[in-house]
């Protein structure tokens, strides 16, 4: 291996590690605040990147559809939770502005706009706006009513859902794969490498995404809120925190960043409707490494996952993803070794 072939390796490895890197902070966001594992981040790139791709096609996707499902399905279980919590106009007003109109405006507007040629970025904020209300109606559907469970419980429901989602995958999207358009033919060359405008585009939107994400957390009221949430639960609603509310923003941030990392996916490799997990699973190998709680260790070691993959790939194809997931072995044995067992709180 000469040094343009390293230099090409470490420019692929970090274009995958910054998706990585998102879906793991995705994926550390939740945890910290619902203690729920999220195993279906994956198919959040997943609907993302085929939602973008049908749009860029000038075609209707199928996410219109599962959105308003899924509003259905929320609007049912916001009518039980009501049925025992008792009789409530404003709940009931509140969740049907939130269930059924919201995606039904949402649902409305992509059948307006698709077809009409208006442009990727047009696409990429209509393909993040139909993805991101996904996040809080799953939440609503399949965590909401066994928040306080435990964690393996809340882990098993995740596997569920995700077996549930890969298969709406299959019934709103189809067996086929889609690619979409690059953003960019721009090509730069820094030095020996040619760097693509797609590459380019990847780590300007995560760059973006990242300081964001540190920008609601450190300056808003909700992502104070959202830190208190992470730190104590019982504290953060003994102060008058919502921590139901609390659950819906994360799961809302966590299908959001899943939508962005599937369009910037998109146009680097075809995605079909069950590749997102592949995709999840590297996200959750580097939230694993950080600790499932640190979004700075997270995001470093999303680059250390994605320079790994790159240089596994090109010495070894084959077992390109059994290298990749053989790296939470040592750091599953090292924390299990030094950390102390805490009771889950009560």
């Amino acid at each position: 291996m000469d040094g343009t072939i390293l230099l090409f390796l470490l420019q692929d490895g970090i274009t995958n590690g910054a998706i990585y890197a998102l879906l793991g902070i995705a994926l550390v966001l939740v945890f910290a605040v619902t203690r729920v594992i999220f195993i279906p981040q994956g198919e959040f790139v997943a609907f993302g990147a085929l939602t973008y791709s049908l749009l860029e096609a000038g075609r209707l996707p199928g996410t219109v559809w599962l959105l308003v499902g899924f509003g259905v399905a929320a609007f049912v279980s916001d009518l039980a939770a009501m049925r025992r919590a008792g009789p409530s106009l404003r709940r009931l007003a509140v969740a049907a502005v939130s269930d059924l109109v919201i995606p039904g405006l949402l649902a409305l507007v992509a059948a307006r706009v698709a077809g009409r040629g208006l442009g990727a970025g047009a696409h990429f904020a209509l393909t993040v706006a139909l993805i991101t209300p996904l996040g809080p109606l799953l939440y609503k559907i399949a965590f909401r009513p066994i928040a306080a469970a435990s964690v393996l419980t809340l882990l098993i429901a995740s596997v569920g859902v995700h077996l549930a989602l890969v298969g709406l995958g299959l019934v709103f999207f189809g067996a086929e794969g889609l690619r979409a358009p690059a953003v960019s033919d721009l090509m730069v060359n820094v030095g020996p490498l040619l760097v693509t405008g797609q590459s380019i585009a990847v780590y300007v939107v995560t760059l973006v995404a990242i300081v964001a994400l540190w920008l609601f957390f450190e300056r808003t009221l909700w992502g104070k809120a959202l830190r208190a949430t992470a730190v104590n639960g019982l504290g953060a609603r003994l102060v008058g925190i919502r921590t139901s509310f609390s659950g819906t923003l994360a799961f809302a941030l966590a299908a959001g960043v899943g939508a962005v990392s599937g369009i910037l996916v998109a146009p680097m490799t075809t995605i079909y409707y069950d590749t997102g997990f592949l995709i999840g699973l590297k996200g959750f190998v580097a939230a694993i490494i950080g600790g499932l709680a640190s979004h700075p260790a997270t995001a470093l070691a999303a680059l250390a996952v994605g320079a790994v993959e790159s240089f596994a790939a090109f010495f070894a194809s084959d077992m390109k993803e059994i290298v990749v997931f053989s790296l939470i072995l040592p750091v599953l044995v090292w924390r299990s070794l030094t950390a102390t067992h805490v009771e889950e709180e009560d």
